[in-house]
């Protein structure tokens, strides 16, 4: 008689078998190579078999990424244990961009198929990722926007410039574009370190959005401070506000 655990340790080889052919296809043809009955024949599974386990194609797909994406976030995450923030986001954008160069059928699955109000799994992976690296810069007062902005801002430099260089013809790809995008945007979210003296026009603006920004990612510490949930909400809303007034106007009562 099968058991339990033989029927799961089954079905766990046939979804990864499944998934692992769904790959292959991808990155030898591309998306359009991965139709349901590729994928089953590839798997040498019945059709059906891919409904029963991922409900619908798109949820064979949302799996296809994450095996496409699972190294690449694995190394990000490693980004984190260093001790320079800001140097951590220039090696997170550089390994944004290899990745997206070196494996563009994964990277457009995720990040090419755009389709309002869905992000895949993968994608929403890579983005909270970004935005605890972004609050590690925050809480060393050396941002000058809030978490929310500056993450969103990376994100949509990082994949405009990954699908403006996988667009161009084969060997006319300059990194010298994503490295000069880097360092544009790098200088756009962050602050110089304290002692470095040097210049900046908008310093008592972004000494204000730094102080709100390390304040805030202060209180995301357990027990940081004897607040209200709704005072705390609250809290959080001035700070945000505070951190993206571009003009004076913006934070006038």
């Amino acid at each position: 008689m099968t058991t339990e655990t033989e029927t799961e340790q089954a079905g766990t080889t046939l979804r990864q078998k499944i998934v692992l052919a769904a790959a292959r296809l991808l990155e030898e043809g591309g998306l359009d190579a991965v139709s349901t009955r590729a994928v089953a024949a590839r798997a040498g599974v019945p059709t059906p078999s891919i409904f029963r386990i991922f409900g619908d194609k798109e949820g064979l797909l949302e799996e296809v990424a994450e095996h496409g994406f699972r190294r690449y976030l694995d190394v990000k995450a490693e980004l984190l244990t260093g001790d320079d923030p800001v140097q951590a986001l220039r090696d997170a954008w550089d390994l944004h961009i290899r990745f997206g160069l070196e494996h563009p059928a994964y990277y457009s699955l995720v990040y090419g198929q755009v389709r309002p109000g869905h992000i895949p799994q993968a994608g929403r992976r890579a983005a909270a990722g970004l935005r605890h690296m972004i609050t590690r810069v925050a809480a060393a007062g050396r941002l000058r926007m809030s978490v929310e902005r500056a993450t969103e801002v990376m994100h949509s430099a990082g994949v405009g410039t990954i699908l403006t260089l996988m667009s161009r013809p084969e060997g006319v790809c300059d990194l010298r574009t994503a490295d000069t995008a880097r360092e544009m945007v790098i200088d756009t979210l962050t602050l110089p370190p304290a002692e470095s003296g040097d210049g900046d026009a908008a310093a008592p603006r972004a000494a204000v959005a730094s102080s709100a920004m390390a304040l805030l990612a202060a209180l995301g510490q357990e027990g940081s401070v004897a607040l209200s949930p709704a005072e705390l909400s609250l809290l959080r809303e001035w700070l945000n506000r505070l951190a993206d007034a571009g003009d004076a106007g913006d934070v006038d009562g």
